[in-house]
């Protein structure tokens, strides 16, 4: 259930990523617009300041060109003579011939100050300094046809249109007569313009004199103004001050309309001979709006912004299934982990994702369920030993309470019968002993069996291992036996011993787990015998000491003796038998089949567990089996024989154990 101010794994994740990727998305786009602005500019500027320098050419060219044309016209007779008609029908045909665009051709009179021939009726151009040209020309000077002025038209200009630069120049040259004196001068109005149609493409002209004079400029009310008193003086300054120096390059300019608006400018210096020994050097600038120079970045916003706009799509159905792949995984598991109570036993943790780390969890979480399983197993078994434990603890204080007292309560009546002279003969005083005698001597074995359970627990019970005849043990454990036996009226069998069989074991030990198991026989016997069958069987491999295998016996320096043969004494019974769902519980301390306190059979229920430390701390083993409720049992004590009584004891740890108890 989820908690106030929580939010799934896959929603988090969502926004997570939007809110990362998002904001990279648009800088991306930011960037990408103004790198594609930055470059658009800087094509312009290139494009501007290449532009410049190609109309400084032009210019150049086209005013060379010019004089060269005029200073060979000048050569001609047509013009010496200074015929009125034969200069006019001469001017009109080289007005035509002329490369650059001629308002307007006049030849005049220098001495009467009139007009001989012109092209333009009766319109008078501007007078032009003659001040640097010779009286009388010397035939062989090789610059004499360098000879020209050239100066500004500011009389009857063309008209002009607003956003078509034109450089209105007047440009004269001397005419020597025949005889070599300066008689006429030719002087031709012309007009350079820029094609409209490419403005955009190269920018608009505008030519600044050296003095900051505007000669050309894309508005007509601002030609033959200053730009020292223009808005934006600084920049013009700073242009006209690279231009000296022969630079080029481009600026922004703010001044150059009143309307503020800001134009990009490519600049480059255009030297003009204004006489044949002055020169001047002109400014020549490319300039185009700045929203014409990015015209194409209109087209890349469109373009970036449909970019966008798809990349966001996809990018949010990319977040969508991205996080929908990764948090599906988590979200299985998240669900298994919620109903691991009410799962099925045999289901797993979802797994065989693509990511690795996740299916590892998966594998960690079925572990951690598994060992938790085996956890809740293991202390419900635990609860169970507990509470059979507890069962146990009560039923065995009950019992010994009542075994502690069937005896006391005998001795003390036998006792005081004897004590209070109620014995009518000697023969009744001693029967009555006799009977005391007998509860004493069971009230002792109780008390010794619960001190060597203890001891066995504390591990202190001390061993005396030695060198012994089993037969020994067996005659005296019989002797010991037999008058319960015969009082039952069971029958004996005991398979005879005729030649010593030695051993290493504790005599005294051995005969109390003999004596333990032949008195258990004869406590749940009723009818039938007993039989106590002694046989010897060889061992199949090495014993394994190491191991954990007691198929050796240390002897009293620690050492291993070696072992060939075992003897296997076998205790059967016809008496009740046993379940065999009970049989593995007998060998624990306390437990009985029957632990009631109405039981049938006395007992602690420690004769058995006692008996199995006793023989395995001696290298044997005890085992039990009966084939169920009133089929007997059958007890086998397994007891290692030395090859040799006497000597040949082996060194070392005894390998790979086989114990084979042969079954009746």
């Amino acid at each position: 259930m989820a908690m106030l101010g929580q939010s799934s794994f896959r929603r988090i994740l969502l926004l997570r990523i939007l809110l990362l990727s998002i904001p990279i998305l648009f800088l991306g786009m930011a960037v990408t617009f103004r790198r594609a602005r930055t470059s658009l500019l800087d094509t312009a500027r290139q494009n501007l300041e290449q532009s410049a320098v190609r109309k400084a050419d032009t210019i150049h060219t086209a005013l060379q060109d010019l004089q060269t044309g005029l200073a060979i016209a000048s050569e001609t007779s047509a013009l010496q003579y200074g015929s009125p008609a034969s200069s006019k029908i001469f001017l009109n045909q080289l007005q035509k011939q002329l490369p650059t665009d001629i308002q307007c051709l006049q030849l005049r009179n220098l001495q009467a100050n009139r007009i001989i021939a012109t092209t333009c009726g009766d319109r008078v151009l501007d007078s032009v300094s003659i001040s640097t040209w010779a009286k009388q020309r010397n035939i062989r000077d090789a610059s004499r046809l360098q000879v020209h002025t050239l100066t500004l038209n500011r009389l009857n200009s063309p008209p002009q249109t607003n956003f078509q630069s034109q450089l209105n120049l007047l440009m004269s040259t001397p005419v020597y007569n025949t005889t070599g004196q300066l008689v006429y001068s030719l002087t031709a109005q012309t007009v350079l313009k820029q094609p409209e149609s490419i403005a955009l493409l190269q920018g608009y002209t505008v030519v600044i004199a050296a003095d900051g004079t505007l000669l050309a400029h894309p508005l007509v009310n601002r030609v033959g103004l200053n730009t020292s008193r223009e808005l934006d003086q600084d920049r013009f300054q700073d242009i006209l001050t690279n231009v000296q120096r022969g630079d080029t390059g481009s600026r922004h300019l703010f001044g150059l309309t009143l309307d503020q608006t800001e134009w990009v400018a490519g600049f480059s210096p255009l030297t003009i001979s204004i006489t044949a020994t002055e020169n001047q050097t002109w400014t020549v600038l490319a300039v185009t709006k700045l929203d014409s120079a990015l015209q194409g970045l209109e087209n890349i916003t469109q373009t970036l912004l449909i970019l966008t706009a798809g990349l966001l799509a996809a990018h949010l159905l990319a977040m969508l299934y991205m996080a929908r792949d990764l948090a599906l995984p988590i979200e299985q598991l998240s669900k298994y982990a919620q109903r691991i109570r009410r799962r099925d036993s045999l289901e797993r943790a979802p797994r065989n994702f693509r990511i690795r780390e996740l299916n590892q969890l998966a594998d960690v979480l079925d572990l951690m369920i598994g060992r938790r399983e085996e956890h809740t197993k293991e202390l419900e078994s635990a609860l169970q030993d507990a509470e059979a434990a507890n069962q146990l603890k009560s039923e065995f204080l009950a019992n010994t309470s009542h075994e502690l007292r069937t005896p006391l309560n005998a001795i003390i009546g036998c006792i005081r019968l004897v004590k209070d002279d109620c014995c009518d003969s000697k023969e009744e005083e001693n029967e009555f002993l006799g009977q005391a005698d007998k509860a004493a001597i069971h009230l002792l074995k109780i008390i010794n069996d619960l001190l060597d359970i203890q001891r066995i627990e504390e591990e202190k019970l001390p061993l005396a291992i030695e060198t012994v005849d089993l037969r020994n043990i067996l005659k005296e454990t019989i002797d010991i036996e037999s008058v319960p036996i015969q009082q039952k009226g069971l029958q004996l069998s005991v398979t005879p011993l005729p030649e010593p069989l030695m051993i290493r074991a504790d005599a005294a030990r051995l005969k109390q787990v003999l004596l333990n198991v032949v008195y258990n026989a004869i406590k749940f016997t009723d009818q039938g015998g007993i039989t106590i069958e002694v046989q010897l069987e060889q061992i199949a491999a090495e014993a394994d000491y190491a191991n954990g295998h007691l198929n050796g016996v240390k002897d009293d320096d620690d050492e291993v003796v070696g072992v060939k043969f075992w003897v296997i004494i076998a205790v059967r019974d016809t008496g009740i038998g046993i379940d065999p769902v009970q049989q593995h519980k007998l060998f624990r301390p306390f437990v009985m089949v029957d632990g009631t306190t109405t039981r049938k059979f006395e007992g602690t229920g420690l004769g058995l567990a006692i008996s199995r430390n006793l023989v395995e701390m001696m290298g044997g083993q005890i085992t039990l089996h009966s084939e169920g409720l009133g089929h007997g049992t059958t007890v086998k004590i397994a007891i290692p024989v030395l090859e040799d009584s006497f000597n040949d004891l082996t060194q070392g740890v005894v390998k790979e154990a086989a114990i084979n108890i042969k079954s009746s």
